[in-house]
């Protein structure tokens, strides 16, 4: 079993940066594929960004979020960051943080492991 606990949200205004950090415990961290999505008051969840395994760590993007999310993954201390640019009010969301143990995906229903949720406003 995988715990995920995300953290780094809060209130920032429009045009700051914001890192959000997702601690794992249980299971093989280098071996789990990470995902990032978020949810929107009124919306369903969407996908953000996701990092491979250890082996590629390569990273990938919803295509309306490159450029403007980063993520990195640091298997030394089982924790998955994503970094938010140039944050707009539209980025207001809870971000989430969900892992899986087999390839990449852009769905939310292919991920095993799932954190809380942490709340990103951006007031302009």
């Amino acid at each position: 079993q995988v715990q995920l606990v995300e953290s780094g949200g809060g209130l920032v205004q429009a045009g700051n940066s914001l890192r959000l950090s997702c601690a794992a415990a249980g299971g093989t961290f280098s071996t789990l594929t990470l995902g990032w999505f978020r949810q929107a008051p009124g919306k369903g969840r969407e996908f953000v960004a996701g990092v491979n395994t250890w082996h590629r760590r390569s990273a990938y993007f919803a295509d309306s979020m490159r450029g403007h999310f980063a993520t990195f993954r640091d298997d030394d201390k089982n924790t998955v960051y994503l970094y938010i640019d140039s944050l707009k009010p539209e980025d207001t969301a809870v971000y989430y943080c969900a892992a899986r143990k087999v390839a990449t995906s852009k769905l939310d229903g292919a991920y095993d492991y799932w954190g809380q949720g942490t709340q990103v406003t951006v007031s302009s």
